[in-house]
């Protein structure tokens, strides 16, 4: 058994949809599809929330055009004999569940703490429609992920309960599997009151670990709008290389550092069962992509990455860490940028920028490394 699990925009048009549709289906094992919101809706949710928490009406619009847009898609993808029970589900959830509870804000003084539930509610909508959509798409069995992804409150916040979590996973999809499952990734309920919440931006990631750990999977594809990890982010660093092997460390350290490709919790789960994790890219399908496992990256530097005002750099383990972040500091200072270690894995070193320069200091940090090795 495998788990496949599918991003906003690999999901949120007709084209990538059908894509989807086709990775799927040319797996040789059962599969475990775990998918996000369409791409954008998760923000119009929200969006719409804080209109109809102003009292302005015009959340009205952007429900309209969610709705349309979701009902287009369903002409394209789902096949003719199921395309009438997905619109009415699709069309019931938007025009009475979510359009009834936005009225309800936008009508009514509603107390602090309810608007706060309503507002997890509100924005578990969008999983929830995707996922119908796929589920008519690939003709798979449904799982509705807050029935086994479970959250407890803690410093304020939810966060996940690990071990409840992880018997529930065991227990919904123990026994035989069918072919394709399609669940969601974002979405929860607390384990005591049974309210909406939700594993933050980015959850889906960690929902589809935690499925593929709990269930011994053979592997994890995470599929994206990316070849995979790159050596820098190709926004800021146009000659990025692609990596096509990390360790689980290397890549955790890069996460940490600010790599965006892959919720950084999501890693834990699978390191601990050593689970073969694949990141993908839904429009390349056939480009290997980065492979997450025990052998680490043979480059001898693998990636530089930045978060807030700080630059990582992840290397192999057998780098000499302290002659290379020595020598990178150096050079950088010669170029006028100041900067100091503030922290050091065996495979990693973080430098803390003093000016605030990461849209300079990673493209020349990248370059100097190349130079490196």
């Amino acid at each position: 058994m495998k788990v496949l699990k599918f991003g906003g925009t690999s999901v949120g048009s007709v084209d990538s949809l059908l894509k989807v549709k086709d990775i799927v289906e040319h797996q040789n094992e059962p599969v475990i599809v775990v998918v996000s919101a369409l791409g954008g809706v998760t923000n119009q949710l929200l969006a719409m929330t804080e209109l109809a928490l102003s009292k302005d009406s015009a959340y009205e619009a952007t429900l309209a055009l969610v709705a349309d847009r979701h009902i287009d898609i369903i002409s394209h993808v789902v096949p003719a004999d199921r395309q009438t029970e997905c619109r009415e589900f699709v069309g019931e959830f938007i025009n009475s569940s979510l359009a009834g509870m936005l009225r309800m804000l936008c009508l009514n003084d509603v107390p602090a703490d309810i608007v706060e539930d309503m507002r997890k509610s509100i924005v578990s909508f969008g999983e929830i429609l995707s996922s119908a959509i796929v589920t008519m798409m690939l003709d798979a069995t449904p799982r509705f992920a807050p029935g086994f992804i479970k959250t407890k409150r803690s410093g304020g916040e939810d966060v996940l309960d690990a071990e409840l979590t992880r018997r529930l996973i065991k227990s919904e999809f123990g026994g035989t599997l069918p072919t394709t499952t399609v669940t969601q990734g974002f979405i929860a309920h607390d384990a005591a009151t049974d309210k909406d919440t939700n594993l933050g931006r980015g959850g889906s990631d960690y929902t589809a670990a935690l499925i593929a750990a709990a269930l011994e999977a053979t592997a994890l594809e995470i599929w994206t709008d990316v070849d995979g990890f790159l050596s820098a982010d190709p926004r800021v660093v146009p000659e990025a290389r692609l990596i096509s092997k990390l360790s689980f460390a290397q890549a955790e350290d890069l996460c940490n550092g600010g790599a965006k490709v892959v919720y950084y919790p999501t890693i834990a789960p699978v390191r601990d069962l050593r689970i073969p994790t694949w990141v993908k890219n839904t429009f390349r399908p056939d480009v290997t992509g980065t492979l997450i496992g025990d052998e680490m990256s043979t480059e001898a530097v693998v990636g530089v990455t930045s978060k807030d005002d700080t630059v990582t750099v992840v290397t192999r383990v057998d780098a000499d860490l302290a002659l290379l972040a020595d020598e990178l500091m150096r050079r950088l200072m010669s170029e006028g940028i100041g900067l100091i270690p503030v922290a050091r894995t065996p495979q990693s070193v973080t430098l803390r920028l003093l000016n605030g320069q990461a849209a300079t200091v990673v493209p020349l940090m990248h370059k100097l490394l190349l130079e490196h090795e």
